[in-house]
């Protein structure tokens, strides 16, 4: 990232009516995530307190952005039957609820007509698409910010698409 390209939190501020994230890995390998996810795969433990020290900076800044009005989203497309990483996610997804996102999550074999991006996304207000980057080992390899209208409207398509199909946190079983 250009040290002129916005951060996620000064995105998430400018950002006045929706942002929406659409996830479409079966493995993220993000190293702020290893430990937790290592406990997590030792002990099935998984840290969901809201103000925790991984947690709260970003129970913050959803909670300040719902606060304002925005409408916060996320979509996850999934293979089943899911795999360890999906598990984890899904174990800690209560704590993004609590902070004001809505999450729905997308079995992979439904969404095979549906036109989408190569890479994971936040778009925001419909304009600004952050694309998130990652290796074939699902580590972070960056971001783009871009406010191409074609790719802003394929991925505010994409993400409606999906989110139509896919089932509410509080309604989707892992399997």
């Amino acid at each position: 990232m250009s040290s002129s390209e916005p951060t996620f939190p000064e995105l998430l501020s400018g950002c006045k009516r929706s942002a929406v994230h659409l996830e479409m890995r079966d493995q993220y390998g993000v190293s702020d995530e290893a430990d937790g996810f290592s406990t997590w795969l030792r002990t099935g433990q998984r840290d969901t307190d809201p103000g925790s020290e991984s947690w709260a900076s970003w129970v913050e800044l959803i909670s300040q952005a719902v606060a304002r009005g925005v409408t916060v989203r996320r979509a996850r497309v999934i293979s089943e039957p899911v795999t360890d990483y999906i598990r984890y996610e899904h174990a800690g997804t209560v704590v993004n609820v609590a902070a004001g996102e809505q999450v729905r999550w997308l079995p992979r074999r439904r969404a095979s007509d549906i036109a989408l991006p190569g890479n994971d996304f936040w778009l925001f207000d419909e304009r600004l698409i952050r694309w998130n980057h990652f290796t074939g080992s699902g580590a972070w390899a960056g971001q783009e910010i871009t406010d191409e209208p074609a790719a802003a409207e394929l991925c505010a398509a994409a993400f409606e698409a999906v989110w139509a199909r896919a089932v509410p946190h509080d309604q989707y079983e892992i399997r």
